[in-house]
């Protein structure tokens, strides 16, 4: 079983080589002779592509900003739900004096 390498495992010169030799042969001689999954390299291939047109996708820059966002976004979720079984609690145990 191959082990998995995480996001940072390529430096950015071996990335822009990968991509450079993509440029003029196949994607998956590219990536076997690089010791690499396809995939990765065509990801690579679409940000940079991306990068390259005016309104493009996502940059490397603004992924770590989104990240941050949807960590931000989640513990804001988790502290709703927090809040309302607490307030659903609460709207029980006030029902119950009412009676």
């Amino acid at each position: 079983m191959k082990k998995k390498r995480g996001p940072k495992a390529f430096s950015e010169e071996f990335r822009r080589e990968a991509l450079r030799l993509a440029e003029t042969r196949p994607v998956t001689q590219v990536a076997r002779e690089l010791g690499m999954h396809p995939e990765t390299l065509r990801g690579w291939r679409r940000l940079a592509r991306a990068r390259e047109e005016p309104g493009g996708a996502a940059t490397p820059a603004t992924v770590p900003e989104m990240e941050a966002e949807l960590r931000r976004v989640r513990r804001e979720n988790e502290r709703l739900r927090e809040e309302r079984e607490i307030l659903k609690k609460a709207t029980a145990f006030f029902a119950k004096d009412a009676r």
